[in-house]
């Protein structure tokens, strides 16, 4: 019976992975070798302790410029009775006399009959006669002021390290600080754990490799790309194999190549149950078929097995490696998706590259924050939301980023993780939720939080923001949203093109509505045109919102409370056209690029958005409307330090310049105070 979709839960799985290493002898460091001690070994993790050679200091050693004395002979000076004392001939002489100093520079060895260092810039110089001397390291003698203690200003020997004390333990990853130490205590070369060996098959006859000429039905195939990244990062080494194709045969081959001199195969895509589908049945018939299935999200079609090695190879033995002797290799089957990739590489392999390597595995800080909106979750699998956090008051919230597995973005932009157990079938905006953070806390200090709708200028804002230390973090949803982000503490800022049909004006009448004790600052950021979308050369010929009724006119629309979405159904209640005679009017996207992504996609005709949009992707354009994009700012945040570099970009040059490249937007209203409340 098929393994697949049996809905394993995750433990259940880690547990047979690991039961399989077990008994195959994997389950342990897989080797040691020998390494000179220089920048190369940074990172690198230790086989066993390193213990001191030698201790550090190995000798007393003078911690100033100054001279070497006994304590005794110094006692007694004051600032009103100074003492005299003769300075001695040079370092490596032994003579020494009652109330005498030796010159010494810092890191020198003591004198064997001193004792402590006074420093130069405490002493008087004297010549022959008696007189102040402007000889430093030859006078006749020294005039001291204060008696010093015994040992003042003396590196003893072994203050750093003490020969035979432990200086770092097993197990432990080596910092720049930590080679200085092994350096310190003596040695040259240092013991290490040998890098795991993982091969990584990319599979698909829709891949191409970057760089390729894409057409339609080409893939870019980057997965492996980004999990040796994650395999090095983690202390391994990854070897990239060309795309395979979906060929059963040519598959398995390369699966056993790659078995003879790998401790882990990482075989990418081909893991699900469609037609080429071909990795569990490699899988099968190479060796066992531990699981297929897990209940995570993402990435619930993984494979784990163990493939055999061909008869006869029985160890892996190369350079001077410390290697036992196995004829299994795991196998990993990682789904195709690339948030499903990358996830399952940091599930299900860090785990075992850790062991391997014979350290801790890596964990995450928690930190507790507040969801800023509702999530759904498969109440089977444990899922793995991916979030942006920011502080915002005394509060750190966490706003979730599309869910789609394929979306890479969404990891690119992650600040955390929160990951809901099984049997949870959501949660609700305003929970407590830890967050398994990929930033420091340092950071989130410095985000700015972003709510509300979307406009390009917010991109190059966060640009410009990155230059002047702060980190600008926005979600989408929609001029409405965002104001209730505000009222709600969610956000420091929110963008806003709320048309009121009454007045003609924007955003006002929404701020006292949903903001009724809130003061806001309000600014305006720019003028934009709005308009139609279509693809090039017009095809189905639409030029006014009346041609949106035509059966064949495909629309995409913005979502229920986007600022768009309200000047579109303004326009549309003055020319008397009813939404639903508008073929897909409810199909919505939370962004303008979304609605342009669409219609060069062909999955719409036309939409309703910004200009610079149907720039970015090759679209036509034409105009229809011109609307005013706002900065809507609580008060406590617009006086706070963490926006002040914020409304220098709106008054600076620079700024202005970029975003006036931008197609369809009016700068020259950047910068004026829509609104104040005192």
């Amino acid at each position: 019976m098929s393994l697949y979709l049996h809905d394993i839960p995750l433990p259940e799985a880690k547990s047979r992975f690991e039961a399989a290493l077990r008994d195959a002898n994997l389950w342990r460091v897989l080797g040691t070798e020998s390494i000179p001690l220089d920048e190369n070994a940074l990172g690198r993790v230790l086989a066993g302790p390193v213990w001191a050679k030698i201790s550090s200091p190995h000798y007393h050693a003078s911690a100033m410029d100054g001279f070497a004395v006994r304590a005794e002979d110094t006692s007694g000076a004051q600032p009103t009775t100074p003492l005299q004392l003769a300075v001695i001939g040079s370092l490596s002489s032994t003579v020494n006399r009652p109330s005498s100093a030796r010159y010494v520079d810092t890191g020198d060895p003591l004198p064997e009959w001193a004792d402590a260092v006074i420093p130069i810039e405490n002493v008087e110089s004297l010549d022959a006669d008696g007189n102040i001397s402007s000889a430093i390291r030859a006078p006749s003698s020294i005039r001291i002021r204060a008696a010093v203690a015994p040992w003042s200003h003396v590196r003893p020997m072994g203050e750093d390290i003490v020969a035979t004390q432990l200086v770092l333990p097993a197990g432990h990853v080596l910092r720049p600080v930590d080679l200085g130490a092994i350096a310190a205590a003596g040695h040259q070369q240092i013991g290490v754990a040998r890098k795991p060996r993982v091969a990584i098959l990319p599979t698909g006859s829709e891949l191409v490799p970057i760089g390729s000429k894409l057409q339609a039905g080409d893939i870019l195939e980057y997965n492996s790309l980004v999990l040796a990244a994650q395999i090095k990062a983690m202390g391994g080494e990854a070897t990239r194999y060309p795309i395979v194709k979906d060929d059963f045969d040519l598959i398995c081959q390369r699966v056993m190549e790659a078995a003879q001199d790998h401790d882990l195969i990482l075989l990418n895509a081909g893991s699900s149950a469609g037609a080429e589908d071909f990795s569990a049945k490699v899988v099968e018939k190479l060796g066992t078929l531990l699981v297929h299935g897990v209940a995570v999200r993402p990435g619930h079609p993984v494979i784990l097995g163990m493939v055999k090695r061909e008869s006869g190879v029985e160890s892996r033995e190369s350079d001077n490696l410390e290697l036992g002797t196995w004829n299994l290799t795991p196998i990993i089957g990682v789904p195709g998706y690339p948030v499903s990739a990358a996830l399952t590489i940091d599930i299900f392999v860090e785990p075992i590259l850790a062991k391997w390597l014979g350290r801790r595995p890596k964990e995450l800080p928690v930190e507790t924050a507040q969801l800023t909106r509702k999530i759904n979750s498969p109440a089977g699998d444990e899922d793995y939301v991916r979030v942006v956090a920011g502080k915002v008051g005394d509060k750190l919230l966490a706003a979730p980023l599309s869910r789609g597995a394929g979306v890479i973005t969404s990891l690119v932009q992650a600040d955390g993780l929160v990951v809901i157990p099984p049997g949870v079938q959501g949660l609700e905006a305003g929970e407590k939720v830890n967050v398994r953070l990929y930033r420091n806390k340092a950071e989130l200090e410095r985000t700015i939080f972003c709510i509300g709708s979307h406009d390009l200028t917010l991109d190059l804002m966060a640009q410009f923001l990155a230059e002047h230390d702060r980190r600008l973090v926005s979600a989408n949803v929609g001029s409405q949203g965002g104001l209730i982000a505000l009222r709600r503490g969610e956000a420091h800022l929110a963008g806003s093109h709320l048309l009121d049909p009454v007045t003609g004006e924007y955003n006002v009448s929404y701020i006292r509505q949903y903001l009724p004790d809130v003061p806001v600052r309000v600014l305006a950021l720019v003028k934009r045109d709005q308009g139609l979308l279509v693809r090039r050369g017009n095809p189905q010929r639409v030029k006014t919102l009346e041609d949106l009724t035509r059966p064949q006119v495909r629309f995409v629309n913005r979502q229920r409370g986007a600022g768009t979405r309200v000047l579109l159904d303004y326009h549309l209640s003055l020319k008397k056209i009813s939404p639903d005679s508008i073929r897909g009017y409810n199909q919505e996207e939370y962004t303008h690029l979304g609605v342009a992504a669409a219609i060069a996609s062909g999955r719409a005709d036309c939409g309703l958005g910004v200009a610079a949009a149907a720039q970015a992707l090759d679209l036509d354009f034409i105009p229809l409307f011109q609307e005013r994009y706002d900065l809507v700012i609580p008060k406590e945040h617009a006086e706070s330090n963490l926006l002040a570099p914020l409304f220098g970009l709106l008054g600076g040059r620079g700024f202005r310049e970029a975003v006036s490249k931008l197609m369809g937007y009016d700068v020259s209203v950047m910068g004026a105070l829509i609104l104040e409340d005192q």
